[in-house]
């Protein structure tokens, strides 16, 4: 149980920077007490971990060290190879197909050999597809003014037309729903008629 804490703890550090040991008791559900015994174990098998002390004060890896170690026990590294191996057809409908296949390639092969045997397996024996969305041209447009904050205009050619900055969007079954940042609430993309997506964005 410590040795994987330890190794979150690296994880974390490796991945985002300077963290005080009540955010690392805070992601590690212990005490500040226990990261402090902790971080203590690491320095001592040689990890370089600097604490800083004071206000601005926290935990950091010194002198950019890098670990390609996942911290994937095999029951995991089996749950990402499903979550890996499942048809999303949504990301088609968002444009992201091409480039999802691509990332899903590159994080497999960027596992060390025993990890990477495991996830593939896994993907090997089990396969899920996701139902298919309806299919909408405007999920696309959406998704590319969701990306860019652009100012879209839904109803584009009725009296009822209205402005509504996107910053979200959920498919739920079949339906997508987008979130708009200027109302704070969400509205169903099949109620949003045809649609105008400006060069212009919001703040």
């Amino acid at each position: 149980m410590r040795a994987s804490r330890l190794l979150q703890i690296l994880l974390l550090l490796q991945n985002r920077g300077r963290l005080t040991s009540a955010q690392l008791a805070a992601e590690l559900e212990v005490t500040p007490r226990t990261i402090l015994r902790d971080v203590d174990a690491m320095t001592e098998a040689g990890l370089p971990i600097i604490v800083f002390q004071g206000n601005q004060g926290g935990i950091e890896l010194g002198f950019n060290y890098r670990t390609r170690l996942t911290g994937l026990d095999q029951d995991e590294a089996e749950a990402l190879g499903v979550i890996l191996a499942t048809r999303n057809p949504a990301l088609a409908a968002l444009g992201m197909g091409p480039a999802a296949r691509r990332a899903q390639a590159k994080l497999v092969e960027s596992f060390p050999d025993e990890v990477r045997a495991t996830v593939q397996h896994a993907m090997d024996q089990f396969a899920v597809e996701m139902p298919e969305p309806a299919d909408d041209p405007r999920v696309p447009a959406f998704a590319d003014a969701v990306r860019g904050g652009r100012i879209v205009r839904i109803n584009a050619s009725r009296p009822d037309a209205r402005v509504v900055h996107p910053v979200a969007m959920r498919l739920a079954g079949d339906r997508w729903f987008v979130t708009d940042a200027r109302s704070g609430q969400e509205f169903a993309l099949a109620e949003s008629g045809d649609i105008n997506i400006s060069a212009h964005r919001f703040a």
